[in-house]
């Protein structure tokens, strides 16, 4: 039996600080010689390069929010607690977001922010701040959440499986980032760069291909490459739908949602949480299959335009309990050649890379909209040969399959880790099971080496 006993957060912590509160825009400078700014936003998917950065002066000035190797962020609102380890040496600043720096006598870094992670912190974090107009947590929110710990646990030996659960997780999004640079390189030296190989299987322009100047496009492209529209590479599309909450009169069709906020998480950039939703019966063609791709209508903000892209594979639908459709936010298109599926993908994604779509874009009560019928009727781009768009398919579609494998072992790791959370810290499973569990996990992924 486990001798447990319940701490305030507050008794084994050493500083719990709410980061700078208010405006900011003075203090923004470049990143040489400036000091990097984590918002609330940055906590999910911390990257260095899409930080702003802040004056050195401004850094000197505000101590409270200055971060120390070691400490915990915690997201005050949005997606309230969610925790990440600052783990890094270089001085930072934290823009509305709570710093906690640990006791390390009594609880590493890590295994504290897994406290976050469990379902017992956050029924915590979410019932005191009912009642909060805004829903933001402050530091008596966080200074009075409790914890169980128990002196008959070695919780060096718990953060080591959850450490390893993470390690496999983020191993398999290594392998799917080094996949996806394959695929993409491929593509901008075959239909960027016009370097398919010919006929003697040599770089075509650079063995001396035959080039045409193309008045519609303003540039070359190779002999006998067709200039179409999008809208000739579509066959049909699908409006979306949102359906019921639960089973109401005819909407009886399980299915899950895909949202604009989802298609991160479908390409393997993100969560995933697409909501259960109840369609009509008579709506089933709205169902989502094989080669299908989901285009955001409306969303994005001043940064970001609408237009983002994913795409459905045998293996994607594999990831869902139930079918799937995309909402009325979405729709959903057909192409009339299935082969052509990565090149439509990876020349839409340069187009939107490019900012090509906010020129595109119209506003319906605040919302900005895509305004996809008369881009995709006016928009043209190189249409390439069958052959050599049948060989790129050949070559990237056993990519895209290991990616979205990856992305299913990765559910049911954090399945299990989520599982094993409030397991291992109540005791109620012992490490040596936990890692008989996580040895059975998953077969080991296969990894791609760059040729």
């Amino acid at each position: 039996m486990n001798n447990f006993r319940f701490e305030k957060l507050a008794d084994i912590t050493k500083r719990i600080k709410v980061g700078f509160v208010g405006p900011i825009n003075d203090y923004y400078c470049s990143s040489d010689g400036g000091v990097p700014l984590i918002r609330t936003t940055d906590i999910e998917d911390l990257d260095f390069e899409k930080l702003k950065y802040v004056t050195q002066g401004f850094h000197k000035k505000n101590k409270k929010s200055q971060l120390r190797k070691g400490d915990l962020i915690i997201a005050r609102h949005g997606d309230n607690g969610n925790a990440i380890v600052y783990d890094y040496d270089y001085e930072a600043q934290v823009l509305n977001a709570v710093i906690i720096e640990p006791n390390q006598k009594i609880i590493s870094s890590k295994l504290l922010k897994y406290y976050f992670d469990s379902p017992f912190i956050k029924k915590q974090i979410f019932g005191s701040i009912k009642g909060s107009v805004q829903g933001v947590i402050n530091t008596k929110h966080i200074s009075d959440l409790v914890l169980n710990i128990s002196n008959d646990i070695n919780y060096l030996y718990v953060e080591k499986v959850l450490s390893d659960l993470d390690s496999k997780i983020e191993l398999n999004n290594r392998i799917n980032r080094e996949l996806e640079a394959m695929a993409k390189t491929l593509y901008d030296y075959w239909f960027v760069q016009f370097d398919f190989p010919n006929e003697q299987g040599k770089p075509y322009k650079s063995s001396g291909g035959k080039m045409v100047y193309n008045k519609e496009l303003k540039r070359e492209i190779p002999e006998g490459w067709e200039v179409k529209t999008i809208a000739k590479w579509i066959k049909n599309d699908k409006s979306g739908d949102w359906g019921k909450e639960s089973e109401e009169g005819n909407y009886q069709l399980k299915v899950s949602c895909v949202r604009g906020a989802d298609l991160n998480g479908l390409n393997g950039n993100g969560e995933l949480k697409p909501p259960t939703r109840f369609i009509l019966e008579n709506n089933s063609n709205k169902l989502l299959e094989n080669h299908d791709l989901i285009v955001e209508i409306s969303g994005g903000s001043p940064t970001q335009s609408t237009g983002r892209l994913a795409f459905i594979t045998e293996e994607t639908l594999q990831r869902f309990p139930n079918p799937l459709i995309c909402s009325n936010f979405c729709k959903a298109l057909t192409l009339k050649e299935e082969k052509y599926l990565y090149n439509f993908v990876y020349q839409w994604n340069r187009i939107y890379d490019n900012g090509v779509l906010f020129g595109w874009e119209g506003k319906t009560s605040g919302i900005k909209n895509l305004l996809f019928e008369s881009f995709v009727t006016n928009h043209k781009e190189a249409y390439p040969k069958s052959e050599i768009v049948e060989k790129f398919y050949d070559f990237v579609k056993p990519i895209h399959s290991q990616k979205q494998k990856n992305l299913i072992q990765n559910q049911q790791l954090t399945a299990l880790r989520d599982w094993l959370l409030p397991m291992l810290m109540n005791g109620q499973v012992t490490v040596k099971e936990a890692e008989e569990k996580l040895s059975m996990a998953a077969e080991p992924c296969v990894e791609y080496k760059k040729g």
